[in-house]
């Protein structure tokens, strides 16, 4: 399964989707950041820039294209929100459900890497 997580500005939140990243074997991990994030990890994923000061329409289809091609025939993808505000998380989910892959939303809990849904 291909992990897609959004990187926020909140460098408190990177912990979190770090730990998703290494706990589990992905086939491949894609880090959509905001273009003005620095010194996140991202060693070995595919990282997509997008301007996060796009209205949230925008930003959506701005994210749907670029991850398009990228996620031609997957049914499913495991979605890392833990970092980025509302509007990301929206414009996200919006542009994944547009491709169209589902999504199975997945956290770093104390009992290790869990999917809510």
């Amino acid at each position: 399964m291909k992990l897609v997580a959004y990187v926020g500005n909140d460098e408190g939140n990177w912990g979190q989707i770090t730990a998703i990243m290494k706990k589990m074997q992905w086939d491949k991990i894609i880090l959509v950041k905001n273009r003005d994030v620095e010194g996140f990890p991202d060693e070995g994923c595919e990282v997509i820039s997008v301007k996060n000061e796009l209205p949230i329409s925008e930003l959506a289809e701005s994210i749907k294209e670029k991850l398009k091609g990228k996620l031609s025939g997957e049914f499913e993808v495991a979605l890392s929100i833990a970092s980025g505000s509302g509007k990301e998380h929206m414009a996200m989910i919006s542009g994944l459900l547009s491709i169209p892959v589902g999504i199975k939303i997945v956290a770093f809990t104390k009992e290790g890497v869990n999917f809510l849904i």
